[in-house]
Protein backbone atom coordinates (compact mmCIF):
# COMPACT_ATOMS: atom_id res chain seq x y z
CA UNK A 1 0.00 0.00 0.00
CA UNK A 2 2.86 2.40 0.84
CA UNK A 3 4.57 1.77 -2.49
CA UNK A 4 1.26 2.31 -4.30
CA UNK A 5 0.68 5.64 -2.56
CA UNK A 6 4.19 6.80 -3.42
CA UNK A 7 3.67 5.87 -7.04
CA UNK A 8 0.38 7.81 -7.15
CA UNK A 9 1.96 10.86 -5.52
CA UNK A 10 4.82 10.82 -8.02
CA UNK A 11 2.34 10.59 -10.90
CA UNK A 12 0.29 13.48 -9.50
CA UNK A 13 3.42 15.61 -9.03
CA UNK A 14 4.49 14.92 -12.60
CA UNK A 15 1.05 15.90 -13.87
CA UNK A 16 1.14 19.19 -11.95
CA UNK A 17 4.63 19.94 -13.26
CA UNK A 18 3.51 19.33 -16.82
CA UNK A 19 0.44 21.50 -16.25
CA UNK A 20 2.76 24.41 -15.48
CA UNK A 21 4.04 24.39 -19.05
CA UNK A 22 1.38 26.81 -20.31
CA UNK A 23 1.60 28.97 -23.41
CA UNK A 24 -0.24 32.24 -23.02
CA UNK A 25 -1.02 35.10 -25.36
CA UNK A 26 0.13 38.52 -24.18
CA UNK A 27 -2.64 41.12 -24.26
CA UNK A 28 -2.09 44.64 -25.50
CA UNK A 29 -4.87 47.19 -25.20
CA UNK A 30 -5.72 48.68 -28.62
CA UNK A 31 -5.16 52.38 -29.07
CA UNK A 32 -8.25 54.53 -28.55
CA UNK A 33 -9.59 55.58 -31.99
CA UNK A 34 -10.69 59.03 -30.76
CA UNK A 35 -9.11 62.51 -30.58
CA UNK A 36 -6.84 63.36 -27.68
CA UNK A 37 -9.37 65.73 -26.09
CA UNK A 38 -12.90 67.03 -26.39
CA UNK A 39 -13.71 70.28 -28.14
CA UNK A 40 -15.65 71.50 -25.09
CA UNK A 41 -13.62 69.91 -22.29
CA UNK A 42 -14.30 72.40 -19.49
CA UNK A 43 -15.90 69.67 -17.36
CA UNK A 44 -14.55 66.33 -18.55
CA UNK A 45 -13.58 64.22 -15.58
CA UNK A 46 -14.62 60.88 -14.21
CA UNK A 47 -17.95 61.09 -12.39
CA UNK A 48 -17.85 57.59 -10.94
CA UNK A 49 -16.49 58.73 -7.53
CA UNK A 50 -19.65 60.82 -7.02
CA UNK A 51 -22.50 58.50 -5.89
CA UNK A 52 -25.94 59.13 -7.27
CA UNK A 53 -27.21 59.77 -3.73
CA UNK A 54 -25.08 62.93 -3.74
CA UNK A 55 -25.62 63.87 -7.35
CA UNK A 56 -29.44 63.98 -7.17
CA UNK A 57 -30.73 66.35 -4.52
CA UNK A 58 -34.48 65.67 -4.82
CA UNK A 59 -35.60 63.34 -2.01
CA UNK A 60 -38.45 61.85 -4.06
CA UNK A 61 -36.12 61.11 -6.95
CA UNK A 62 -33.70 59.34 -4.61
CA UNK A 63 -36.60 57.28 -3.25
CA UNK A 64 -37.66 56.27 -6.76
CA UNK A 65 -34.11 55.25 -7.67
CA UNK A 66 -33.83 53.16 -4.51
CA UNK A 67 -37.09 51.37 -5.30
CA UNK A 68 -36.01 50.76 -8.89
CA UNK A 69 -32.69 49.24 -7.82
CA UNK A 70 -34.64 46.88 -5.59
CA UNK A 71 -37.44 45.94 -7.99
CA UNK A 72 -36.31 46.46 -11.59
CA UNK A 73 -36.67 43.25 -13.59
CA UNK A 74 -34.06 44.37 -16.12
CA UNK A 75 -31.50 44.90 -13.38
CA UNK A 76 -32.49 41.59 -11.81
CA UNK A 77 -31.81 39.83 -15.11
CA UNK A 78 -28.42 41.57 -15.37
CA UNK A 79 -27.44 40.41 -11.88
CA UNK A 80 -28.62 36.87 -12.61
CA UNK A 81 -26.49 36.90 -15.75
CA UNK A 82 -23.53 37.67 -13.49
CA UNK A 83 -24.36 34.69 -11.28
CA UNK A 84 -24.70 32.45 -14.32
CA UNK A 85 -21.37 33.60 -15.77
CA UNK A 86 -19.67 33.08 -12.42
CA UNK A 87 -21.01 29.52 -12.20
CA UNK A 88 -19.90 28.81 -15.76
CA UNK A 89 -16.43 30.11 -14.91
CA UNK A 90 -16.26 27.76 -11.96
CA UNK A 91 -17.34 24.85 -14.19
CA UNK A 92 -14.48 25.64 -16.58
CA UNK A 93 -12.01 25.97 -13.69
CA UNK A 94 -12.99 22.50 -12.53
CA UNK A 95 -11.51 20.99 -15.70
CA UNK A 96 -8.03 22.02 -14.49
CA UNK A 97 -8.21 19.47 -11.68
CA UNK A 98 -8.92 15.73 -11.85
CA UNK A 99 -12.34 14.36 -10.98
CA UNK A 100 -12.11 11.61 -8.38
CA UNK A 101 -14.91 9.11 -7.99
CA UNK A 102 -15.56 6.26 -5.60
CA UNK A 103 -17.48 3.17 -6.51
CA UNK A 104 -18.15 -0.50 -5.95
CA UNK A 105 -18.70 -2.95 -8.80
CA UNK A 106 -19.60 -6.61 -8.96
CA UNK A 107 -19.79 -8.97 -11.93
CA UNK A 108 -20.57 -12.63 -12.62
CA UNK A 109 -19.41 -14.23 -15.89
CA UNK A 110 -19.32 -17.85 -17.03
CA UNK A 111 -15.86 -19.33 -17.46
CA UNK A 112 -14.63 -21.62 -20.26
CA UNK A 113 -14.81 -24.60 -17.91
CA UNK A 114 -18.45 -23.99 -17.12
CA UNK A 115 -17.81 -22.43 -13.73
CA UNK A 116 -19.09 -19.00 -12.67
CA UNK A 117 -16.39 -16.35 -12.13
CA UNK A 118 -17.17 -13.67 -9.55
CA UNK A 119 -15.38 -10.31 -9.39
CA UNK A 120 -15.77 -7.57 -6.79
CA UNK A 121 -14.00 -4.21 -6.83
CA UNK A 122 -14.07 -1.10 -4.65
CA UNK A 123 -11.91 2.03 -4.72
CA UNK A 124 -11.16 5.47 -6.16
CA UNK A 125 -10.78 6.31 -9.83
CA UNK A 126 -9.65 9.22 -12.01
CA UNK A 127 -11.01 8.96 -15.55
CA UNK A 128 -9.47 10.72 -18.58
CA UNK A 129 -7.92 13.65 -16.74
CA UNK A 130 -6.28 15.94 -19.30
CA UNK A 131 -2.91 17.30 -18.22
CA UNK A 132 -2.80 20.89 -19.45
CA UNK A 133 0.57 20.64 -21.22
CA UNK A 134 0.16 23.63 -23.54
CA UNK A 135 -2.34 25.76 -21.69
CA UNK A 136 -5.52 24.87 -23.59
CA UNK A 137 -7.63 24.35 -20.48
CA UNK A 138 -6.00 27.30 -18.74
CA UNK A 139 -6.84 29.53 -21.69
CA UNK A 140 -10.44 28.33 -21.73
CA UNK A 141 -10.64 29.02 -18.00
CA UNK A 142 -9.24 32.50 -18.57
CA UNK A 143 -11.81 33.13 -21.30
CA UNK A 144 -14.61 32.06 -18.95
CA UNK A 145 -13.25 34.38 -16.26
CA UNK A 146 -13.18 37.33 -18.66
CA UNK A 147 -16.75 36.59 -19.73
CA UNK A 148 -17.72 36.66 -16.07
CA UNK A 149 -15.97 40.01 -15.60
CA UNK A 150 -17.74 41.29 -18.72
CA UNK A 151 -21.08 40.30 -17.20
CA UNK A 152 -20.15 42.20 -14.03
CA UNK A 153 -19.50 45.33 -16.08
CA UNK A 154 -22.73 44.68 -17.94
CA UNK A 155 -24.64 44.75 -14.66
CA UNK A 156 -22.92 48.03 -13.75
CA UNK A 157 -23.93 49.49 -17.11
CA UNK A 158 -27.50 48.32 -16.55
CA UNK A 159 -27.62 50.03 -13.15
CA UNK A 160 -26.16 53.29 -14.47
CA UNK A 161 -28.65 53.27 -17.36
CA UNK A 162 -31.54 52.55 -14.99
CA UNK A 163 -30.59 55.40 -12.64
CA UNK A 164 -30.29 57.81 -15.59
CA UNK A 165 -33.65 56.70 -17.03
CA UNK A 166 -35.37 57.21 -13.69
CA UNK A 167 -33.85 60.67 -13.30
CA UNK A 168 -34.61 61.75 -16.86
CA UNK A 169 -38.22 60.52 -16.68
CA UNK A 170 -38.76 62.13 -13.28
CA UNK A 171 -37.44 65.45 -14.57
CA UNK A 172 -39.75 65.15 -17.58
CA UNK A 173 -42.67 64.51 -15.23
CA UNK A 174 -41.89 67.63 -13.21
CA UNK A 175 -41.56 69.71 -16.38
CA UNK A 176 -44.85 68.42 -17.77
CA UNK A 177 -46.56 69.13 -14.45
CA UNK A 178 -45.32 72.70 -14.62
CA UNK A 179 -46.43 73.00 -18.23
CA UNK A 180 -49.78 71.49 -17.25
CA UNK A 181 -50.22 74.15 -14.58
CA UNK A 182 -49.26 76.83 -17.11
CA UNK A 183 -51.79 75.46 -19.60
CA UNK A 184 -54.54 75.51 -16.96
CA UNK A 185 -53.77 79.14 -16.08
CA UNK A 186 -53.66 80.12 -19.75
CA UNK A 187 -56.95 78.37 -20.48
CA UNK A 188 -58.61 80.19 -17.59
CA UNK A 189 -57.27 83.56 -18.77
CA UNK A 190 -58.30 82.99 -22.36
CA UNK A 191 -61.70 81.67 -21.35
CA UNK A 192 -62.31 84.85 -19.35
CA UNK A 193 -61.26 86.91 -22.35
CA UNK A 194 -63.55 84.83 -24.58
CA UNK A 195 -66.55 85.52 -22.35
CA UNK A 196 -65.71 89.21 -22.31
CA UNK A 197 -65.40 89.27 -26.09
CA UNK A 198 -68.70 87.39 -26.48
CA UNK A 199 -70.41 89.87 -24.21
CA UNK A 200 -69.07 92.70 -26.35
CA UNK A 201 -70.10 90.87 -29.52
CA UNK A 202 -73.62 90.41 -28.19
CA UNK A 203 -73.78 94.15 -27.60
CA UNK A 204 -72.38 94.99 -31.02
CA UNK A 205 -69.03 96.29 -29.71
CA UNK A 206 -66.75 93.44 -30.84
CA UNK A 207 -66.53 92.27 -34.45
CA UNK A 208 -66.80 88.76 -35.77
CA UNK A 209 -63.03 88.76 -36.33
CA UNK A 210 -62.45 89.45 -32.64
CA UNK A 211 -64.81 86.66 -31.71
CA UNK A 212 -63.11 84.16 -34.03
CA UNK A 213 -59.66 85.07 -32.69
CA UNK A 214 -60.80 84.66 -29.07
CA UNK A 215 -62.39 81.30 -29.87
CA UNK A 216 -59.24 80.11 -31.63
CA UNK A 217 -56.99 80.99 -28.68
CA UNK A 218 -59.28 79.20 -26.23
CA UNK A 219 -59.12 76.04 -28.30
CA UNK A 220 -55.33 76.31 -28.60
CA UNK A 221 -55.06 76.51 -24.81
CA UNK A 222 -57.49 73.60 -24.41
CA UNK A 223 -55.43 71.47 -26.85
CA UNK A 224 -52.24 72.34 -24.98
CA UNK A 225 -53.89 71.31 -21.71
CA UNK A 226 -54.92 67.95 -23.16
CA UNK A 227 -51.42 67.39 -24.51
CA UNK A 228 -49.79 68.08 -21.14
CA UNK A 229 -52.27 65.79 -19.38
CA UNK A 230 -51.32 63.01 -21.80
CA UNK A 231 -47.57 63.60 -21.41
CA UNK A 232 -47.86 63.57 -17.63
CA UNK A 233 -49.76 60.27 -17.72
CA UNK A 234 -47.12 58.76 -20.01
CA UNK A 235 -44.35 59.87 -17.67
CA UNK A 236 -46.11 58.26 -14.72
CA UNK A 237 -46.54 55.02 -16.66
CA UNK A 238 -42.85 55.04 -17.65
CA UNK A 239 -41.79 55.67 -14.06
CA UNK A 240 -43.95 52.83 -12.79
CA UNK A 241 -42.36 50.43 -15.28
CA UNK A 242 -38.86 51.55 -14.35
CA UNK A 243 -39.53 51.40 -10.60
CA UNK A 244 -41.08 47.96 -10.92
CA UNK A 245 -43.98 48.57 -8.54
CA UNK A 246 -46.77 51.03 -7.81
CA UNK A 247 -45.43 54.55 -7.44
CA UNK A 248 -45.40 56.20 -4.02
CA UNK A 249 -47.33 59.41 -3.54
CA UNK A 250 -45.45 62.15 -5.38
CA UNK A 251 -45.73 65.70 -4.14
CA UNK A 252 -44.22 68.80 -5.68
CA UNK A 253 -40.52 68.23 -6.40
CA UNK A 254 -37.43 70.43 -6.32
CA UNK A 255 -35.42 68.59 -8.99
CA UNK A 256 -34.99 71.52 -11.36
CA UNK A 257 -31.75 72.46 -9.65
CA UNK A 258 -30.40 68.90 -9.59
CA UNK A 259 -26.71 68.93 -8.80
CA UNK A 260 -24.56 68.76 -11.92
CA UNK A 261 -21.13 67.23 -12.31
CA UNK A 262 -18.64 69.48 -10.55
CA UNK A 263 -16.29 71.55 -12.71
CA UNK A 264 -12.84 69.97 -12.64
CA UNK A 265 -9.73 70.22 -14.84
CA UNK A 266 -10.14 68.57 -18.20
CA UNK A 267 -8.74 65.08 -18.67
CA UNK A 268 -7.80 62.86 -21.59
CA UNK A 269 -10.48 60.52 -22.94
CA UNK A 270 -8.38 57.51 -21.92
CA UNK A 271 -8.51 58.75 -18.33
CA UNK A 272 -12.18 59.65 -18.33
CA UNK A 273 -13.72 56.80 -20.32
CA UNK A 274 -11.88 54.10 -18.37
CA UNK A 275 -14.65 54.24 -15.76
CA UNK A 276 -17.43 53.50 -18.26
CA UNK A 277 -18.61 49.93 -17.66
CA UNK A 278 -19.59 49.37 -21.29
CA UNK A 279 -15.99 50.00 -22.35
CA UNK A 280 -14.66 47.76 -19.59
CA UNK A 281 -17.17 45.12 -20.68
CA UNK A 282 -15.97 45.32 -24.28
CA UNK A 283 -12.35 45.06 -23.15
CA UNK A 284 -13.11 41.96 -21.04
CA UNK A 285 -14.77 40.36 -24.06
CA UNK A 286 -11.66 41.20 -26.09
CA UNK A 287 -9.46 39.46 -23.50
CA UNK A 288 -11.77 36.44 -23.63
CA UNK A 289 -11.35 36.34 -27.41
CA UNK A 290 -7.56 36.47 -27.00
CA UNK A 291 -7.75 33.53 -24.59
CA UNK A 292 -9.83 31.58 -27.10
CA UNK A 293 -7.05 32.04 -29.67
CA UNK A 294 -4.51 30.60 -27.22
CA UNK A 295 -6.79 27.62 -26.61
CA UNK A 296 -7.24 27.06 -30.36
CA UNK A 297 -3.47 27.15 -30.89
CA UNK A 298 -2.89 24.68 -28.08
CA UNK A 299 -5.16 22.19 -29.84
CA UNK A 300 -2.44 21.70 -32.50
CA UNK A 301 -0.12 20.14 -29.91
CA UNK A 302 -0.26 16.69 -28.28
CA UNK A 303 -2.70 16.09 -25.44
CA UNK A 304 -1.99 13.87 -22.44
CA UNK A 305 -4.81 12.18 -20.54
CA UNK A 306 -4.51 10.10 -17.41
CA UNK A 307 -6.76 7.35 -16.17
CA UNK A 308 -5.87 5.82 -12.84
CA UNK A 309 -7.51 3.84 -10.07
CA UNK A 310 -6.65 2.64 -6.58
CA UNK A 311 -8.72 0.17 -4.61
CA UNK A 312 -9.30 -3.44 -3.72
CA UNK A 313 -10.54 -6.47 -5.65
CA UNK A 314 -11.42 -10.08 -4.91
CA UNK A 315 -13.34 -12.97 -6.37
CA UNK A 316 -15.07 -13.38 -3.03
CA UNK A 317 -17.14 -10.64 -1.44
CA UNK A 318 -15.93 -11.57 2.05
CA UNK A 319 -12.33 -10.94 1.00
CA UNK A 320 -13.00 -7.71 -0.91
CA UNK A 321 -10.68 -5.53 1.18
CA UNK A 322 -7.82 -8.02 1.47
CA UNK A 323 -6.18 -7.35 -1.93
CA UNK A 324 -5.00 -3.95 -3.17
CA UNK A 325 -5.14 -3.21 -6.89
CA UNK A 326 -4.17 -0.17 -8.89
CA UNK A 327 -3.84 1.00 -12.46
CA UNK A 328 -2.09 3.91 -14.17
CA UNK A 329 -2.88 4.45 -17.87
CA UNK A 330 -1.55 7.64 -19.49
CA UNK A 331 -2.42 8.36 -23.13
CA UNK A 332 -0.56 10.81 -25.35
CA UNK A 333 -2.44 11.80 -28.52
CA UNK A 334 -0.92 13.83 -31.33
CA UNK A 335 -3.32 15.26 -33.92
CA UNK A 336 -2.24 14.27 -37.45
CA UNK A 337 -5.35 14.53 -39.63
CA UNK A 338 -8.57 16.22 -38.53
CA UNK A 339 -9.94 17.47 -41.88
CA UNK A 340 -8.86 21.03 -41.01
CA UNK A 341 -10.92 21.21 -37.82
CA UNK A 342 -8.16 22.79 -35.70
CA UNK A 343 -7.26 25.30 -38.40
CA UNK A 344 -10.91 26.27 -38.75
CA UNK A 345 -11.25 26.67 -34.97
CA UNK A 346 -8.16 28.89 -34.92
CA UNK A 347 -9.47 30.99 -37.82
CA UNK A 348 -12.81 31.32 -36.04
CA UNK A 349 -11.09 32.42 -32.81
CA UNK A 350 -8.99 34.98 -34.68
CA UNK A 351 -12.08 36.36 -36.41
CA UNK A 352 -13.80 36.53 -33.02
CA UNK A 353 -10.83 38.52 -31.70
CA UNK A 354 -11.05 40.96 -34.63
CA UNK A 355 -14.77 41.36 -33.96
CA UNK A 356 -14.05 42.03 -30.28
CA UNK A 357 -11.43 44.66 -31.23
CA UNK A 358 -13.94 46.43 -33.47
CA UNK A 359 -16.59 46.30 -30.75
CA UNK A 360 -14.12 47.66 -28.19
CA UNK A 361 -13.12 50.53 -30.48
CA UNK A 362 -16.79 51.23 -31.24
CA UNK A 363 -17.57 51.35 -27.50
CA UNK A 364 -14.83 53.95 -27.05
CA UNK A 365 -16.10 55.99 -29.98
CA UNK A 366 -19.68 55.86 -28.67
CA UNK A 367 -18.51 56.90 -25.21
CA UNK A 368 -16.47 59.77 -26.65
CA UNK A 369 -19.46 60.91 -28.72
CA UNK A 370 -21.83 60.82 -25.73
CA UNK A 371 -19.48 62.88 -23.56
CA UNK A 372 -18.75 65.29 -26.41
CA UNK A 373 -22.46 65.79 -27.10
CA UNK A 374 -23.21 66.38 -23.43
CA UNK A 375 -20.36 68.89 -23.14
CA UNK A 376 -21.43 70.71 -26.30
CA UNK A 377 -25.02 70.97 -25.06
CA UNK A 378 -23.84 72.04 -21.61
CA UNK A 379 -21.80 74.86 -23.14
CA UNK A 380 -24.79 76.35 -25.02
CA UNK A 381 -27.89 75.48 -22.99
CA UNK A 382 -27.05 77.93 -20.21
CA UNK A 383 -26.80 80.85 -22.65
CA UNK A 384 -29.93 79.74 -24.52
CA UNK A 385 -31.87 79.52 -21.26
CA UNK A 386 -30.66 82.96 -20.16
CA UNK A 387 -31.77 84.50 -23.46
CA UNK A 388 -35.13 82.73 -23.38
CA UNK A 389 -35.77 83.86 -19.80
CA UNK A 390 -35.01 87.45 -20.87
CA UNK A 391 -37.43 87.05 -23.77
CA UNK A 392 -40.09 85.70 -21.41
CA UNK A 393 -39.67 88.71 -19.10
CA UNK A 394 -39.91 91.05 -22.08
CA UNK A 395 -43.06 89.29 -23.31
CA UNK A 396 -44.50 89.53 -19.79
CA UNK A 397 -43.90 93.28 -19.73
CA UNK A 398 -45.33 93.63 -23.22
CA UNK A 399 -48.48 91.74 -22.20
CA UNK A 400 -48.99 94.03 -19.21
CA UNK A 401 -48.62 97.14 -21.36
CA UNK A 402 -50.92 95.83 -24.11
CA UNK A 403 -53.48 94.82 -21.50
CA UNK A 404 -53.44 98.35 -20.04
CA UNK A 405 -53.78 99.84 -23.52
CA UNK A 406 -56.63 97.42 -24.30
CA UNK A 407 -58.50 98.38 -21.16
CA UNK A 408 -58.00 102.04 -22.07
CA UNK A 409 -59.25 101.41 -25.61
CA UNK A 410 -55.89 102.18 -27.23
CA UNK A 411 -55.27 98.59 -28.43
CA UNK A 412 -57.56 96.09 -30.06
CA UNK A 413 -58.22 92.52 -29.04
CA UNK A 414 -55.96 91.08 -31.74
CA UNK A 415 -52.92 92.86 -30.26
CA UNK A 416 -53.80 91.53 -26.82
CA UNK A 417 -54.23 87.96 -28.10
CA UNK A 418 -50.89 88.15 -29.92
CA UNK A 419 -49.18 89.33 -26.73
CA UNK A 420 -50.81 86.52 -24.76
CA UNK A 421 -49.70 83.96 -27.36
CA UNK A 422 -46.10 85.19 -27.32
CA UNK A 423 -45.98 85.21 -23.52
CA UNK A 424 -47.40 81.68 -23.31
CA UNK A 425 -44.90 80.34 -25.87
CA UNK A 426 -41.98 82.02 -24.10
CA UNK A 427 -42.94 80.56 -20.73
CA UNK A 428 -43.26 77.12 -22.31
CA UNK A 429 -39.82 77.50 -23.90
CA UNK A 430 -38.27 78.41 -20.54
CA UNK A 431 -39.62 75.25 -18.89
CA UNK A 432 -38.54 73.08 -21.80
CA UNK A 433 -35.01 74.53 -21.71
CA UNK A 434 -34.85 74.03 -17.95
CA UNK A 435 -35.75 70.40 -18.57
CA UNK A 436 -33.16 70.09 -21.33
CA UNK A 437 -30.47 71.55 -19.08
CA UNK A 438 -31.34 69.25 -16.17
CA UNK A 439 -31.46 66.19 -18.43
CA UNK A 440 -28.15 67.23 -19.95
CA UNK A 441 -26.58 67.06 -16.48
CA UNK A 442 -28.00 63.55 -16.13
CA UNK A 443 -26.63 62.56 -19.54
CA UNK A 444 -23.17 63.93 -18.77
CA UNK A 445 -23.12 62.21 -15.39
CA UNK A 446 -24.04 58.92 -17.04
CA UNK A 447 -21.59 59.38 -19.94
CA UNK A 448 -18.71 59.90 -17.51
CA UNK A 449 -19.48 56.61 -15.77
CA UNK A 450 -21.37 57.95 -12.75
CA UNK A 451 -24.43 56.45 -11.12
CA UNK A 452 -23.22 53.07 -9.91
CA UNK A 453 -22.90 51.84 -6.33
CA UNK A 454 -21.95 48.44 -4.95
CA UNK A 455 -25.13 46.40 -4.34
CA UNK A 456 -25.75 45.54 -0.70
Amino acid sequence: MTTMMKTSLIAAAAALALAGCISTTSYERPAAPVPASWQDASTAAAAAPLPWQQFYTDAQLRELITLALQNSRDLRVALLNVEQARAQSRVQDASLLPTIGAGVTASRTPGSNGAINNSYQAGLQISAYEVDLFGRLRSLSGAALERYLASVEGSRAAQISLVAQIASTYLSLRANEELLSLAEQTLKTRDDFYRLTKLKSDNGVASGLDMSAATSQVEVARASLAQQQRLRALDLNALQLLVGQALPQLSGGTAWNAQAVADVPAGLPSEVLVNRPDILQAEAQLKAAEANIAAARAAFFPSLTLTTSLGTASSELSKLFSNTVWSFAPQLLMPIFDSGRNKANLASAQAGRDIAVAQYEKAIQVGFREVADALAARATLAEQLRATQAQARADEDRLKLVDLRFRAGASNSLELLDAQRSQFAARQAVVQLQLARAQNSVSLYKALGGGWTQPQ
